[in-house]
């Protein structure tokens, strides 16, 4: 019955995700991928299992884990791996250890193309042998994070791709798939009312905009903490209050970090929460509530609905943690709408067949080519059925494209840049 229900919402995605299905159209003809052995860290539900398909179509053999112990749906998992060409190691709830050995048996696969979700598959190879590793891709802040520190240690082992970091991926998947599924997830899991709460904001980064955005449409009254202070200014600017993580959470109804970075809310925050308040997460890893600070705090612990733990003081104040302070709109729901995920895992395969078709290439963070970020929203443009405007050869000469149009005082080249004035 899991099985059944889980291919169900496969195909339920697959109707959806018409880039990646002109993709795999493409790549089951051209099959640029044969004979690669990709492994795959990601959470694991439908939209996912649509890229795993699209790549073993493509001629590779495929392994696939989750990047989140609480991601997996299991149903999912179960159904993608009858598929002929794919290996699955993953399930929903298990423990650190089980998680680390399910990232560690893929990593085990000997792949030559990693695709990875917050750096932790990167991190299992390069503890055992990376050797064969042509390059892979990675489509989270954290991971790219990670994957930048390596390299400038000069440990990184083998090429990867900040998908991430492309502005089809920032622009949409971070922005409206983040600002949708967060909120999606917080209203499915507590069946309460956002318009007219307070709603603090931790980070102001694309996720956090794509946040605040959703919030404010739903009618929410909200307030960003930053330390960026550029972000912060911007926030004014667009009619958002800030404030300190200490101080706003006084007032908050809810608070929902989006930062990839620790403790955003600190022990002084959690000091300072007011009763009754949610905390959730939607930063990759559950490092940005301090978790262990809460525990210390806590003077009694129950679940009040699945995946909301009531958390008592000893003042007999009351947070409401969401998720296990894990991602929450993986855990608690289905994550990024399925259009939005048919253009990030349009990039991804993608990036992958330009990988294969490039390497060798040195190891190294990389950017996705502009070629295959303009391809991607070209091809979502034409599948709205929508037509734009091109330079005419008049244009493109006033703009200087390619030409070189003055020198400035330091007696450099200045170049006119596209669609710049």
């Amino acid at each position: 019955m899991d099985e059944r229900r889980g291919l169900d919402k496969i195909q339920w995605a697959t109707a959806h995700m018409p880039l990646c299905g002109q993709i795999a159209k493409e790549f089951a003809e051209a099959r640029p991928l044969a004979g690669r052995r990709i492994a795959m860290s990601i959470h694991l539900e439908a939209k996912t299992a649509r890229l795993a398909i699209l790549l073993r179509d493509a001629g590779a053999r495929v392994w696939v884990t989750g990047s989140n112990p609480l991601s997996t749906q299991d149903d999912v998992a179960a159904a993608l791996a009858r598929e002929e060409g794919v290996t699955v190691r993953a399930r929903h709830g298990v423990s650190a250890e089980e998680y680390r050995e399910h990232i560690h048996a893929v990593a085990g696969a000997r792949p030559d193309l990693v695709l990875d979700d917050g750096g932790d598959l990167v991190a299992a190879l390069h503890e055992g042998n990376p050797d064969g590793v042509v390059g892979g891709c990675e489509e989270t802040t954290t991971g790219v994070l990670r994957l930048r520190r390596l390299a400038a240690l000069k440990r990184l082992a083998f090429p990867m791709f900040a998908v991430n970091d492309t502005p089809m991926k920032r622009l949409f998947d971070n922005r409206h798939g983040t600002g949708q599924s967060v909120w999606d997830a917080l209203m499915r899991s507590t069946n309460l009312l956002v318009a007219g709460k307070r709603v603090v904001i931790g980070g102001y980064g694309e996720c956090g905009r794509g946040i605040a955005d959703r919030a404010r449409g739903l009618g929410a009254h909200v307030t960003v903490c930053e330390v960026d202070p550029v972000k912060a200014l911007e926030a004014v600017m667009c009619g958002l209050t800030v404030a300190p993580m200490v101080e706003a959470i006084r007032h908050a109804d809810i608070v929902v970090t989006a930062t990839g970075d620790v403790d955003v809310v600190s022990a002084d925050a959690l000091a300072a929460a007011r009763d009754g308040v949610l905390l959730a997460n939607a930063g990759h890893f559950n490092v940005e509530v301090n978790l262990a600070a809460l525990s210390a705090m806590a003077t009694s612990r129950r679940f009040v609905r699945p995946g909301v733990e009531e958390v008592t003081f000893a003042d007999g104040r009351r947070v409401f943690l969401l998720a296990e302070g894990r991602l929450v709109n993986l855990a608690l729901g289905d994550g990024h709408p399925v259009e939005i995920m048919d253009l990030s895992f349009a990039l991804q395969a993608l990036t992958l067949r330009h990988i294969a078709a490039s390497a060798p290439l040195p190891p190294g963070v990389y950017d996705v080519p502009e070629s295959v970020d303009r391809d991607v929203a070209g091809r979502k443009l034409a599948a709205l059925g929508l037509r734009i405007d091109s330079l005419t050869p008049g244009q493109r000469e006033y703009l200087g494209m390619g030409v070189d149009v003055g020198t400035p005082r330091d007696g450099g080249t200045m170049r006119a840049r596209r669609g710049e004035s």
